[in-house]
């Protein structure tokens, strides 16, 4: 890795142009690559399987230990960006990404592949988890909103390539230039992030080490929970792993409550505004699984639609997110993101109440309006919430507002995947009918909370016993 020039630090107005533009590409690209390895390896998952000559459920952990590591380190990831710098965070994990890459491309054994994943894992954590707090440092505040819409609309467009870019590669070459193609793209990263990312704020706290153990133990306990609940473990063995998870969040909250910038971020949690976003954003997470996971099981065995089908009925959704969202993000710039949340989630929430009463035999432009609205109330949603999470958190605080953001996410994501396996067991015959119908409530019951935001202040809760003061930006 090219030595670290340390730039000089910008002030509350962001960084001069055009230096600002190539920062927030670098963020960009970094983005792009973390999400489309959560969706590739999906999609190549029968072709490394038979390549390895393993079983389709074996070759799943590819996947899970990609995902899992992210879960785990966004939120120490982010306090280590608290302490050290938004900025060292990102070149260090933009490298790892990088270096594991070509660990998957250079993979010849399932064991190798599901090492790099990991080691991928760790990478993309550290750049999922000070993204948007870099932001915050690199456009003025009048910009925020609209800067945030664009890394939401980044994500929603990536996930939505995912699958076609992945086939694509596959028909011309082997899987192992799904990772490959990374690399040159990594390095670019790299060398740019190292020489325009903004300096940062810094806490001048230790690493918690014994909190960030806590809080791995669990969240990664919660999530693993949920997801085996979601292949059909019994619900005893579940419930014991989530009453360890709880056993472990009370610990690590009981360890860091009296910490001046506590690891899980309890401070940030005091500010109402805060955790009422937090809990918008989960809830809403969780309402968009559901319907993401059932509505295949809709279109294909219920309304008797191709499987080559499906994917392009679906699209509409994601198209309406990359529509709306720049929208939304300039609108946050000027009006409250509660009134905007409380619109975009009813809208989410028609569209899947539209969706679940679809007549036997609708035609397809019933079934692409339908998306479409769905989609539009998330973008509509989604911009405003997330730069309510950052800018309602202290300035040095931004990397663990930032954690929390991509916690929020993984957590709700998981939970309605579940809540989805769940239903489906129980009801075969109606349970993506059902699926809908719980999304649509989980996203009326986010558009509630939404609007009680309306109600919360916006400023910090007095500081914490022995809290820093900001140290220079490094």
């Amino acid at each position: 890795m090219p030595a670290q020039t340390p730039p000089k630090p910008v002030d509350a107005d962001g960084m001069p142009v055009p230096r600002r533009y190539f920062a927030f590409a670098t963020i960009i690209i970094g983005l792009i690559l973390a999400v489309l390895d959560a969706t590739v390896a999906n999609v190549a998952l029968p072709t490394i399987a038979a390549g390895f000559h393993v079983t389709p459920a074996a070759s799943i952990e590819i996947v899970s230990a990609y995902q899992l590591t992210i879960v785990l380190l966004l939120l120490p990831f982010s306090s280590l960006g608290d302490i050290y710098g938004y900025r060292r965070v990102y070149v260090y994990g933009i490298s790892v990404f990088t270096l594991a890459s070509l660990a998957c491309a250079c993979s010849n054994s399932m064991l190798t592949l599901t090492a790099a994943r990991v080691l991928q894992g760790i990478g993309a954590a550290g750049i999922m988890s000070v993204n948007a707090a870099l932001v915050r440092y690199i456009f003025p505040q009048s910009q925020f909103g609209r800067r945030i819409a664009l890394i939401t609309v980044t994500v929603s467009v990536s996930a939505t390539i995912g699958p076609s870019f992945t086939s694509l590669v596959l028909g011309i070459a082997s899987w192992h230039w799904l990772f490959a193609v990374n690399v040159p793209f990594g390095l670019a990263a790299i060398f740019f992030s190292a020489r325009t990312l903004p300096a940062s704020n810094l806490s001048g706290q230790k690493f918690d080490v014994f909190s960030a153990l806590l809080t791995a133990a669990a969240i990664g306990l919660a999530v693993t929970a949920i997801d085996r609940l979601a292949h059909g473990a019994s619900w005893a063995a579940a419930t014991t792993q989530i009453i360890f998870a709880f056993f472990a969040a009370l610990w690590a909250v009981r360890h860091q409550l009296h910490r001046p910038s506590p690891l899980l971020p309890i401070d940030l949690l005091r500010i109402p505004i805060f955790a009422l976003s937090i809990c918008t954003s989960i809830c809403s997470f969780s309402s968009q699984m559901l319907a993401y996971v059932a509505l295949p099981f809709l279109l294909q065995a219920t309304l008797g639609f191709k499987a080559t089908q499906v994917g392009f009925l679906m699209v509409p959704w994601p198209l309406a997110v990359a529509i709306t969202a720049p929208i939304a993000g300039r609108l946050s710039d000027r009006h409250p993101a509660a009134i905007l949340g409380l619109a975009g989630l009813l809208l989410n929430a028609a569209g899947l109440i539209a969706l679940a009463t679809l007549p036997a035999h609708p035609g397809v432009l019933n079934i692409i309006w339908r998306m479409a609205l769905c989609g539009a109330g998330f973008g509509f949603f989604q911009s405003p919430n997330n730069r309510i999470i950052i800018t309602s958190a202290p300035r040095i605080r931004s990397g663990a507002a930032s954690g929390m953001l991509g916690t929020a996410r993984l957590l709700g994501q998981a939970t309605g995947a579940a809540l989805v396996a769940l239903i489906l067991s129980h009801f075969p015959v109606h349970g993506a009918d059902l699926s809908l119908w719980a999304g649509a409530a989980f996203a009326i019951t986010a558009a509630g909370l939404s609007f009680t935001r309306r109600f919360s202040r916006r400023t910090s809760p007095p500081a914490l016993p022995g809290a820093a003061q900001p140290q220079p930006r490094a």
